[in-house]
Parts: C-alpha cells; sequence; structure tokens
C-alpha cells in the first residue's frame, strides 16, 4: 500500500476491542512501547500516558474516573491529581500533566493515533 491511505495507517494503532475496557474504568497498554492508560467513560474512550505526573509510576490506568463539573477526569492513585480525560491537563490550574493521544473506534476496536494530541483552543 502507497500513498496517503499508507501514510494513514501508520498513523493509527489498534490497542484492543472496546468490550475489553470495563464501563467507568481505566485499563493499562502499550502504543509502540510507550505505557498509555485507556478510559472508558460513558460512550467516549480516552488515552493518556500511564505515567503518574507524582510518582512517576505507570498507574494512572488503576485512577479513579470521576467528573469535575462536568469535565470526565482520572484521579490519579498515587498522588490524586485530578486530570482531564480530554487534554491531559490538571483540573485545578489547567497545567498539562500527561500527554493525551487520539482514538477512534471502529468495529469495535480502539484505535490510537501515535501522534501526541496537540492542546489548542477551540470554540464550542
Amino acid at each position: 500500500m502507497n500513498g496517503p491511505a499508507a501514510e494513514e495507517s501508520k498513523r493509527w494503532q489498534e490497542i484492543c476491542g472496546l468490550d475489553e475496557i470495563p464501563e467507568q474504568a481505566g485499563i493499562g497498554a502499550r502504543l509502540g512501547r510507550k505505557p498509555i492508560a485507556l478510559f472508558r467513560f460513558g460512550k467516549s474512550v480516552y488515552a493518556l500516558d500511564d505515567q503518574e505526573p507524582g510518582s512517576g509510576a505507570n498507574v494512572l490506568s488503576r485512577g479513579i474516573l470521576g467528573d469535575a463539573a462536568g469535565e470526565p477526569v482520572v484521579i490519579s492513585p498515587l498522588y490524586k491529581q485530578r486530570i482531564r480525560l480530554r487534554d491531559g491537563c490538571q483540573v485545578d490550574n489547567g497545567e498539562p500533566a500527561v500527554r493525551a493521544w487520539p482514538v477512534k473506534i471502529e468495529n469495535g476496536k480502539v484505535w490510537v493515533g501515535n501522534d501526541a494530541l496537540l492542546v489548542r483552543a477551540e470554540a464550542s
């Protein structure tokens, strides 16, 4: 395969089946060699680096899911930081905490883009 289709296929990696991620929970996975955390919140799936900012341990996937003012968040298991699932930023100060990765679901499979999601202001 050559051309745009080949380039597009390099940008995404199939990680797991959607049914492998429990609802309202996270799992650890790998994007290439990079540990990531996948979270299923409602009908959405989010991907963040699995490394907890406070400790450096790959445990963010074990965090507790919740929401802060309607925003889906994960609470880190060791230092209890609240991190937004959509962009990996801390709820308290808006500073980046971990990388967020683009996710798509196709035919019951979860795919993660291998380029870190750039945080940008978007009109809603």
